[in-house]
């Protein structure tokens, strides 16, 4: 387990309480299915699964097949422990193995890319996605905005406080972001790391994606920005997280170095 991987052991319990947070709840699960669309009948790879909790809407929401994956025995062990409680029929793993090559119609990866330490890094974790897609599986990955507020108090409304390593260059390639939790007495933190969009649109066309969109998060269709609570009213200006849509293309189609 990488050390990126290994400092979310601690927080499965924080992970899940996060998608009852007003932002996550109103705006950033609700953009991500939207994107996502009907999975009926689907097989899909839940990449850095964390809790769970995309692993079982997924497969309550329609999908033959759900798998989810990640490297932290602590996630996993939770994500296990509450499919099992909530009797929803899902497969977890803590390794990727070459039976899954090509087996997925969907991979997604909700915050797994901002956790890359180095480039070479993010290479590879976009081609073992692209390994498990089937030609024309799509890849929905939650990443770090190009332009988030650099400011680190600027997201505390919201759960979260994000401090630069370096402030006079928020948006270096590979600069490192403390995330630190603040909401509901929540305490601790995790390290991130930023790519710039040229970053990530290379690491993906490398490993054989195509058809790349950017997708800002919104509020759904379903709903009306004025039913919002209040103090989500201002993060739509300037949010911390963007939506990546992207299509594996045909395996001979594939970019190398």
């Amino acid at each position: 387990m990488s050390d990126s991987a290994a400092q979310f052991d601690e927080y499965a319990s924080l992970h899940e309480n996060m998608t009852e947070w007003p932002l996550q709840k109103y705006i950033e699960v609700p953009s991500v299915l939207e994107v996502i669309g009907d999975v009926d009948g689907l097989s899909i790879f839940d990449f850095g699964c964390g809790a769970g909790a995309y692993s079982r809407i997924l497969k309550q929401r329609g999908a033959a097949h759900v798998v989810g994956y990640d490297p932290a025995p602590g996630m996993l062990n939770y994500a296990r422990r509450r499919a099992e409680k909530e009797a929803i029929n899902l497969s977890f793993v803590a390794h990727l193995h070459a039976n899954m090559a090509a087996q997925f119609d969907l991979v997604l990866a909700s915050y797994v890319l901002p956790y890359a330490a180095t480039k070479t890094e993010l290479d590879s974790m976009c081609a073992e996605m692209g390994g498990l897609l089937r030609p024309g599986g799509r890849l929905i990955s939650l990443s770090t905005h190009p332009a988030y507020n650099p400011h680190p108090n600027w997201y505390e409304p919201f759960g979260f406080r994000l401090v630069v390593d370096d402030p006079e260059n928020p948006y270096l390639e590979g600069g490192r972001i403390k995330v630190e939790f603040c909401k509901n007495g929540e305490q601790g933190g995790v390290l991130a790391w930023h790519w710039p969009a040229p970053s990530l649109e290379s690491s993906l066309a490398q490993a054989g994606f195509r058809s790349l969109k950017w997708r800002e998060l919104f509020v759904p269709t379903h709903a009306r920005r004025d039913q919002l609570p209040k103090e989500l009213h201002g993060y739509l200006q300037s949010p911390h997280a963007i939506i990546i849509e992207s299509v594996r293309g045909p395996r001979h189609a594939e970019r190398h170095p």
